[in-house]
């Protein structure tokens, strides 16, 4: 499993997939690589959506005393998934990435808490699945609305399939971070 840091906290993982004529395999979740990168996070959830092209879902974040950290992948299909750092003392505060997820690339982000996270679909029945360090709570979920203008994140897309919360998140201007 290799693993580097895109932004502090902020993990891409690769891992080491084994194929032949039957398919392939690999380690989806190896909980002493991810304590050597991340020490102390263990995950107490997992999710799982189906989307097809088009749908954006994002960009999300839960609030102290419950903030999640997230370990995203996709089973099948393709995203562009995006981590926008909104925590304030960081020096790389309203900086984002934004990494292809697929199920044939078979690469992984852990994605701290103190980062807003999203991603658009790129292909129809893409089932997108991932890992969570707190249980949710709705009532401290928090978001920054996906096409702000101050971000210019190249989602690629005009047109995205939202839910109605995610149309009325403030822009990051107008966003107030609950992360120090």
């Amino acid at each position: 499993m290799q693993i580097e840091s895109l932004l502090p906290g902020l993990l891409l993982i690769k891992p080491k997939v084994f194929e032949d004529h039957r398919g392939h395999f690999f380690e989806s979740f190896r909980e002493d690589a991810i304590q050597q990168h991340a020490p102390g996070v263990q995950f107490v959830q997992d999710n799982q959506s189906l989307s097809n092209k088009g749908i954006l879902r994002g960009l999300h974040f839960q609030k102290a005393p419950h903030a999640q950290g997230k370990l995203v992948r996709v089973i099948k299909g393709a995203v562009l998934d995006v981590a926008l750092d909104i925590r304030k003392s960081s020096p790389t505060y309203g900086q984002f990435v934004a990494v292809e997820l697929t199920g044939q690339n078979f690469q992984m982000m852990y994605i701290p808490p103190g980062f807003a996270h999203g991603f658009v679909t790129l292909e129809d029945q893409t089932i997108f699945a991932y890992k969570c360090t707190d249980y949710y709570h709705p009532e401290l979920e928090g978001g920054v609305l996906w096409n702000s203008p101050e971000l210019n994140i190249p989602w690629n897309i005009d047109n995205p399939t939202l839910s109605a919360k995610d149309t009325v998140l403030p822009t990051f201007a107008e966003f107030e971070s609950p992360f120090e």
